[in-house]
């Protein structure tokens, strides 16, 4: 099990950074960056997971790096556009997404695709970088009656030339710590939800969907180049301490 980093600017062969048990992944940097891991969830049922993954009110009480999250509307049964916006380490700036999300039940596993889009009504913010996210999906794959396996690949533009302590951070902090914390709320979500809106499950009762309707015509495929694009690849690092101990 472990994860990589390694930097595609000269070609270079990524290099093993860390051992993380029940973890696997991979991070490049470039223009483009990569993740996949992997997570065994031994006391989770993957109907849990994916509530956890849709459930954006959740969402705040367990994602520290989430400054905002809000649904925009609905295409259909199982597609919506969503914005999502995330702190970046200081000092770069903070960027934030506005994607197009679709899901799908398979049998007793589950999958969640998303990728960037232009709403008119959702350009651009003045203080913030607006990503790219090319392809973004999780797969929920049930183990048995109480065990799933979660898998997450992502391949995002950031939009900006990042330094290469951003890229180690990301391998060694960030991404293994937001897989570990998915699997801490999914333990304690199903207690959660007892009390908040029990039965309240558009994604998977869509007649509960109060979105407003929004026409695909008004939508179109997000492509990097038409965005700003910074040179962060100077700025030196703020030292900050690192911790799994939050509670959700």
């Amino acid at each position: 099990m472990l994860v990589q980093v390694g930097l595609n600017q000269t070609g270079a062969v990524p290099e093993i950074l860390t051992h993380i048990p029940g973890l696997t992944g991979y991070v490049i940097t470039g223009s483009l960056l990569t993740c996949r891991m992997r997570i065994v969830c031994k006391d989770v049922t993957a109907e849990t997971l994916y509530d956890v993954l849709h459930d954006t009110s959740y969402r705040k009480k367990w994602d520290t790096n989430m400054i905002d999250t809000y649904d925009i509307g609905r295409l259909t049964a199982n597609a919506d556009i969503g914005y999502y916006s995330w702190k970046c380490p200081t000092p770069l700036k903070n960027r934030d997404f506005v994607t197009m999300r679709s899901w799908l039940p398979l049998g007793n596993d589950y999958l969640i695709i998303n990728y960037s889009v232009k709403h008119p009504q959702h350009p651009p913010k003045k203080d913030y970088v607006r990503a790219v996210s090319l392809l973004t999906g999780y797969l929920i794959q049930s183990n048995g009656a109480n065990s799933s396996t979660l898998y997450y690949l992502t391949q995002v533009d950031p939009r900006g030339s990042l330094p290469k302590w951003v890229v180690n951070r990301a391998s060694q902090f960030v991404a293994p710590k937001a897989m570990r914390k998915i699997y801490k709320a999914s333990q304690k979500y199903p207690e959660w939800k007892r009390k908040h809106n029990p039965n309240l499950k558009p994604w998977m009762f869509p007649e509960q969907n109060s979105l407003p309707c929004i026409n695909v015509a008004e939508l179109t495929v997000q492509r990097a180049d038409s965005l700003e694009n910074i040179d962060e690849s100077g700025l030196s690092e703020e030292k900050t301490h690192h911790s799994d101990d939050e509670e959700t």
